[in-house]
């Protein structure tokens, strides 16, 4: 089963597999993704969501199909693709020595952001970091650290966000908090590329869904007839 199809899509996956050794990873997918939208990808842990997330940024090339974003071939060696794609990974990757401003300014200077520090300022309030903006990520609780994942994203220019189950080790408020936040960046033309075990934040945020299971897309759709199909109660 596939995804639908648009001819306007952002982001424009065609036959994407993914095999790892005797491993197959993910089963051949078609998934569009146009400006403004949302799709989020549903499934248990090893269903396939991460992998087709990295091929979707260009971290990972397809064993086949192709992979492209805004008209180019997906690489995360094309500077054009990492200027206008940013990544929420499911892991916390911080530099021990930075403090949490320090990680945001790096993160403007390699993308050359006007009024970084107003930008910076802004993002840490909004993110909940403003009163820790001088700690260093040895010292925040592991939802900080989510939040600290998210506001490197944020102070930077994107068309394409990209997030693997962002609201991971996040409170209930931070996580009402981020639903707002993908909504708004919806609203300013984003296309959001979502992985997510939350059926709630995908109904609040998504105008699709893919279920995957072992690799394969097993339901697609609106997400609450999705989630419907496959017995899941929000």
């Amino acid at each position: 089963m596939k995804a639908r199809t648009s001819a306007n899509a952002l982001l424009q996956l065609r036959g994407v597999s993914r095999r790892y050794g005797d491993r197959q990873a993910l089963r051949p997918i078609d998934l569009d993704l146009a400006a403004g939208s949302c799709t989020a990808l549903f499934g248990h842990n090893g269903s396939g969501k991460s992998t087709l997330l990295r091929i979707a940024c260009g971290r990972d090339a397809p064993t086949t199909g192709t992979a492209r974003f805004a008209g180019r071939k997906v690489s995360e060696d094309d500077p054009e693709v990492r200027a206008r794609v940013a990544v929420v990974g499911d892991s916390v990757a911080c530099y021990p020595d930075l403090t949490v401003r320090e990680h945001l300014e790096l993160v403007t200077v390699a993308h050359a952001v006007d009024d970084a520090q107003g930008w910076i300022d802004q993002v840490l309030a909004d993110r909940r970091l403003a009163g820790h903006a001088h700690a260093l990520p040895g010292s925040l609780s592991s939802g900080q650290l989510q939040s600290l994942l998210l506001a490197a994203a944020l102070v930077r220019p994107r068309d394409l966000l990209v997030l693997d189950e962002p609201e991971q080790r996040l409170d209930p408020d931070a996580r009402a908090r981020l639903a707002a936040l993908l909504v708004a960046e919806k609203a300013d033309g984003v296309a959001v590329l979502l992985a997510t075990h939350q059926a709630e934040l995908a109904l609040e945020v998504a105008d699709r869904m893919v279920a995957l299971e072992d690799g394969e897309v097993v339901e697609e759709g609106r997400p609450a007839e999705v989630l419907e199909k496959l017995g899941v109660r929000s």
